[in-house]
């Protein structure tokens, strides 16, 4: 199976992640992307920087390789954006290439849980206020 996955400081580029992805024996392709939005739980959001530990990288890398006998699935590829990120910005996208549809959102499904549960990246969000809190923090 095919298979990309970082971290990155550079803008996430879906095109070619989704392209990475592409396999003549697909019957699916279902991508995933995690935009930064203007609010949390009723609070104006101005933007959002992403902290990483130095081993998210390799992190994620596993956390992508967990899938690969995942039946149906030919290829995923996974990247997480560090650094501040303004509103509409791509902080994480995942693309997963599948025999049959339902292989395919399963996969993906299943890896974005995992991202948010075990990939050790924190999120600092500015409030529209001027001020900042500190959220997916251990």
């Amino acid at each position: 199976m095919k298979q990309l996955a970082g971290v990155t400081a550079d803008d996430v580029d879906v095109a070619a992640l989704t392209a990475f992805v592409s396999d003549d024996r697909a019957g699916a392709v279902v991508t995933f992307g995690g935009i930064v939005r203007n609010h949390d739980h009723g609070v104006a959001v101005t933007g959002i920087e992403y902290v990483g530990h130095p081993t998210a990288d390799a992190v994620l890398r596993d956390l992508v390789a967990e899938f690969a006998d995942r039946e149906g699935v030919h290829a995923i590829a996974a990247q997480h954006r560090v650094g501040t990120l303004g509103i509409g910005g791509v902080a994480l996208f995942v693309a997963v290439a599948a025999s049959h549809r339902a292989q395919a959102f399963g996969c993906a499904s299943d890896l974005v849980e995992l991202v948010k549960e075990r990939l050790p990246i924190w999120k600092k969000q500015f409030l529209a206020d001027g001020t900042h809190e500190w959220s997916m923090c251990p």
